[in-house]
This record gives structure tokens, sequence and C-alpha cells, in this order.
């Protein structure tokens, strides 16, 4: 059973304004202004094949943590799509067995906020309360299967039923956005909105670059064997997404590196890149510039900027092979970013209208870099906690270390970031209830009145997400 006043804290004067000021939130709208869900699932409308490919097949927070105690992702069923990997493997797999592995190893999740997620999920989707465990792995598997079929748990009824206002994906640079389109063109009112993400034509170390960029030429019908065709296809591509409903560009680099080269050495680094004879030093100093190019397109058209660095992407090479990207294999690294984002922040930092949405996975980096800088540069906001700190301690650690320097008003909400449906309302249950419980603390000890933090508490639940995403 789900106590209603968990992640409150245990003081009770605390615990009391935490509670009211929830409350107040708890039934506003959802707004996901940046994930991985998949936009066919609306476009389609069709049923989830079957409780493990809901809950365990897309959800890398789940298996990774069943990997890492020894449990194949074959026997999960887990999709094999690298090199070496057999395509057709996981069709091979009985979903109700895959189950069965996961109820048996679910004790591994008690503590994580993986486990919030999902008694969130059962208990409220489907009125499972009793914990999932082995004796149990059959029924919860016939409750979810049998619903699963029902016109309620269509992806549509969910978004509808789940309160969702608005929900980002996030799609390549050449990505023909046909299933956002097949949405619009259906008539149904759900906001399903596209994110520009150009790693795939920026990252020379990318599976496929090459390929990518001829791709992006094609497309446009660019010049992308030069600097200034390859320039002008970004731009025409963002306009293309911008026509489909995208308010918003999204960056996973590996370094918060930024330059500011002149328009001759950016021309001759391009082909360098571009003819694969690249020198040392060079895909680095590539993805630094394209940051400063791409945020002087979105002065340009708008679209806000996103920035998720420090991420070690495919880091069990092994299992890369075998499953390709997003299999759970990306661990954090440190990360700087008052010298790296120094070019991008003195040519664009203080132009009206641009807004630079900085995320970290490097938690040391919150009151001596990021609230800094976003306390003093107009264009930047702070993202929320992010990936592995996306927890109760995370998200607390982000609002004790930032508020400080930064304020409220320089972040920008919450998002969920996630591949996995019915994880979306859990996620943001658990931030309203963490950002309550650090608000009710300020107010029990005077440090803000309670009617600020009513204010407060719907600003960061759903005003500064559409102000910063322009939704």
């Amino acid at each position: 059973m789900l106590d209603p006043n968990r992640l409150f804290p245990a003081e009770p004067a605390i615990r009391s304004v935490a509670a009211r000021l929830y409350d107040a939130v708890k039934d506003l709208p959802i707004i996901s202004p940046h994930g991985h869900t998949e936009p066919r699932w609306f476009a389609e409308n069709k049923p989830f094949a079957n409780p493990t490919a809901l809950f365990l097949q897309p959800d890398h927070y789940v298996f990774r943590m069943l990997y890492s105690q020894g449990v194949p992702l074959e026997s999960l069923g887990v999709p094999q799509a690298g090199v070496k990997g057999d395509p057709h493997a996981a069709d091979n797999i009985d979903p109700r067995e895959a189950w069965r592995v996961f109820a048996k190893h679910y004790y591994l999740f008690r503590g994580t906020p993986t486990r919030l997620w999902l008694d969130y999920a059962f208990s409220t989707n489907f009125g499972l309360t009793e914990r999932l465990k082995p004796e149990n792995a059959d029924h919860y598997y016939d409750i979810i299967d049998e619903a699963l079929q029902t016109p309620e748990f269509l992806p549509r009824s969910l978004y509808e039923r789940f309160n969702i206002e608005v929900l980002s994906t996030t799609d390549t640079a050449t990505d023909s956005l046909e299933y956002h389109q097949a949405i619009k063109a259906s008539g149904w009112k759900g906001r399903i909105l596209p994110t520009f993400r150009p790693d795939a034509v920026i990252d020379a170390e990318y599976v496929g670059f090459k390929e990518n960029i001829e791709k992006l030429g094609a497309i446009t019908k660019e010049d992308v064997t030069n600097w200034k065709g390859y320039l002008n296809a970004l731009r025409q591509r963002r306009q293309f997404f911008i026509a489909n409903g995208a308010t918003a560009t999204d960056h996973g680099h590996l370094t918060a590196m930024t330059a500011d080269l002149p328009i001759d050495e950016a021309t001759r680094l391009y082909e360098r890149i571009y003819t694969g004879k690249t020198e040392a030093g060079d895909i680095e100093l590539f993805q630094a510039q394209m940051l400063t190019e791409l945020a002087g397109m979105s002065v340009e058209d708008g679209l806000t900027m996103q920035l998720h660095p420090g991420s070690v992407r495919n880091h069990n090479l092994g299992v890369y092979e075998r499953f390709g990207r997003d299999k759970g294999c990306d661990i954090p690294s440190p990360t700087e970013y008052v010298r790296s984002l120094r070019p991008l922040l003195s040519k664009y930092g203080n132009e009206p209208g641009f807004t630079f949405i900085l995320f970290t996975l490097d938690e040391t980096t919150y009151s001596r870099e990021l609230a800094p800088l976003a306390g003093h540069y107009p264009c930047l906001r702070l993202g929320p906690s992010w990936w592995f700190h996306d927890s109760p301690e995370g998200m607390m650690r982000f609002r004790e270390q930032v508020t400080e320097t930064a304020g409220f008003y320089n972040t920008v909400g919450f998002n969920d970031d996630t591949r996995a449906l019915l994880s979306i309302p859990a996620r943001h249950d658990v931030a309203r209830r963490v950002d309550c419980a650090f608000l009710g603390r300020l107010v029990a000890e005077h440090r803000i009145d309670e009617d600020e933090a009513f204010e407060l508490a719907s600003d960061l639940t759903v005003g500064l997400v559409r102000k910063a995403y322009k939704l």
C-alpha cells in the first residue's frame, strides 16, 4: 500500500506544511518536455504486447540493476540489435518467464527510486497492493496482461488518464517525424512534440556518422561536403522540426566544451571531419564548435537548447556489441562548465530570448559552477536532477545546493527523461513530493512565508517548465 505521506519529512510541523502544499499541486497537469517515449505508440494507438514489453524491455533503469546481479539480458527478452547479436533472439523468450525472473529479483530494487516508480504504477494503475515477489508473479502478470487488452490502457487513453498536457520525444536530425505527423492528422488532441537531437550528425565517433551526414544532405538537398552547406542543412532540418511542433533541441555531448573558431578555421576543421582525415583533438573541437553554432541557431529560430553532458556512453563494449545503444551501460563522468562554456556564453549568453538549459551528472558542480553561472547569465537555466540523480535524495541535494545562489526561478521544474510510459506519473509524483518537502522546511524555518510556498509549488510543477520550453 502506498502511504499518503511518503517522502515527506518525519518532523510533524514540516510534514504538515509539505502535505498541504502537495495537495495543492498533486492534480496539476503533467508537462513532460524531455523524454524518450515512442511517438509510434500514440500514432498507432495499439495495445502494449504484454507486461514484460511494457515494464522491462524498454526501461534500462530496470534491467541494468538485474544485469548487475548476473541476470542475462537475454532472459528478459531485451532485443539484440548489435553487430554480433541475433536481432530475433528476443522473439524466442517467453514474456511470462521473463516476468518471473523479474519478480524473483524484485528485492534488488529496495530503497531505489525505481522501486518507488514501479510500486506506484502497480498500485495506481492495476490495484496491485501486495509487494511483487515470486509467489505472486503470475497473478501480477495476469492482472496487467488482461488490463493491457482493454481500451483504457491504449497509449492515448493512458496519456489522457495521466493528465498529460504535453509530452516531448527525442528525435534524430534526419527523422522523418512521420509518427508525429500521423498523430496530428488523426485529429487526436494530445500534444506529442518532437525534439531536435543532432548528435548522430555531429559526433564523428557515432556509428554511421558519415552515412548520417550524407542522409542529411540528401533530405535537405544541401551540399554537405562543405561547411556552409552542412550548416544550412541543419538550419533546414530545425525548421522542419519547428513546423512539426518542436520547441527545443537536445545535445548529449560527453563534455560541455564549446569553441568559437574563425570561419576559415571552422571550414578547415569540418573538411577534416567530413573526409575522415582528422588530427588529434579534432573530434572534440568539432563538437565544441557545433555547440556554439547551434546556440546561434537557437538565437535565430527560438528553439530552447538543452545540454546533457557527462555520460560515457556504452561503457560495457560486450553489451553494446550484442544489444546496441541505451542498454544501461552509460556511466557518469566528471564535467567542467565554467571555462568550457565561456566561448559560447561570451557570444550568446546575453542574447534576449535565448534559453539554454544545463544538466549534469556531476553533482560536485551544483554549487561551485552551475548555480553561479545560472545566477548570472540571462540565458542559462538549470535542468533538474537527471538520470542517476533522479531520486528523492538527488532532488533534495539539487534544491539544497542550487537554491542559495540561483534561486528557484533559474531552474525549469521537472522532466522525467523516461522510455517507460507508465513511470511518467510516478516520477512526477516523486518530484512534487520532494519539492513540497523542501518548501515545507523553508516555511517551518521561517525563511519563506506559506503563501510564497504555495506559489512556488505551482511554479515548480507547471509554471517554470511552460516558460522555459515555450509550451
